[in-house]
């Protein structure tokens, strides 16, 4: 969808009415970026939704035999809580739940069920939006913008927070880049890795990756790709975290060892994102899939897209 503004018509509910709700992974932080810089990838979740006589649900794909994934409760009370607002009264829906995002592993998928639901509220309610309005509105569930952000918009997205808005710069990514993303067989919590961050920070530490944010984003705003091994360094967060899960110093060094542009920890992990040129992506795969053969090694396409409605 080029134009980012998503607009839904109203409409009178039909028997074979339908929607589908389609919102990508995302990988936040990329490095130096804390709760800042984030983009989208071709990985997605989908939801469609038909007016029914009675609430029912069903999943499948990641977290099918999780009972409390199964109840999506979250996306049930969003949902929910803004159809209601936006119409002024409840219905019954059918919900068919498709899960491709890895779930806990700092690929967004929290942030996808917000942005899923809030997209699903208003299309059901017949209301007009625009991507601008869904994301605002993700800000009162998910207070940090790096992954609701490229959820919403698609492509990177340098993004902050000023009173209850989202204020945001998107740049389209190119074809010719690829994502390989390692997924590891365990997690790390995200309330817990925010514990292993310190209170305070020196001056240093400080500027050494604000100005390693700053320049990451115009590389990717001006196409840079082959300085963005020195701008994804960090030394607030990354290393503190990875410390959970050792063995991911090693994914980052066979990644960058073998090509890859850049190699961070997604969101607060597990996951590591690994930024490549097309014609390395595959070979630079192999390498971490002969490495870690316990783990899931993706090469995905980048989402310029976002969020999608369509019935």
């Amino acid at each position: 969808m080029k134009n980012r503004h998503l607009s839904i018509c109203c409409r009178l509910f039909r028997k074979d009415m339908k929607m589908l709700i389609s919102v990508p992974a995302t990988s936040a932080n990329l490095g130096p970026g804390f709760d800042t810089l984030g983009l989208a990838v071709d990985l997605r979740n989908e939801i469609v939704i038909r007016p029914s006589k009675f609430l029912s649900l069903s999943t499948q794909g990641e977290g099918a035999d999780n009972p409390k994934i199964k109840k999506n409760s979250l996306f049930l009370s969003i949902f929910n809580e803004n159809y209601k607002r936006l119409k002024g009264r409840t219905d019954n829906f059918r919900f068919e739940f498709t899960n491709r995002i890895p779930i806990s592993r700092g690929l967004g998928s929290s942030s996808a069920v917000i942005v899923a639901a809030l997209s699903g509220a208003y299309a059901m309610a017949g209301k007009k939006y625009n991507k601008r309005e869904i994301l605002n509105q993700a800000l009162r569930y998910e207070h940090h913008p790096d992954n609701i952000t490229p959820a919403v918009m698609g492509g990177f997205n340098v993004a902050c927070v000023e009173g209850d808005r989202v204020y945001s710069k998107k740049r389209r990514m190119p074809d010719y880049l690829k994502a390989v993303v390692v997924v590891p067989n365990r997690t790390i919590s995200t309330a817990r890795s925010r514990t292993v961050l310190p209170k305070m920070y020196r001056k240093e530490e400080t500027v050494y990756s604000l100005s390693r944010a700053a320049y990451m984003t115009s590389l990717f705003m001006s196409e840079s790709w082959d300085l963005l091994r020195i701008a994804s360094k960090d030394k607030l967060h990354q290393a503190r975290r990875m410390k959970m899960m050792p063995e991911l110093f090693d994914v980052q060094k066979t990644a960058l060892k073998h090509g890859a542009l850049m190699s961070t920890l997604s969101g607060s992990g597990s996951t590591f994102f690994n930024l490549a040129y097309e014609k390395d992506a595959e070979r630079i795969a192999q390498s971490l899939r002969d490495r870690f053969p316990q783990f899931r090694v993706f090469v995905l396409a980048l989402d310029n897209n976002g969020v999608t409605t369509r019935n």
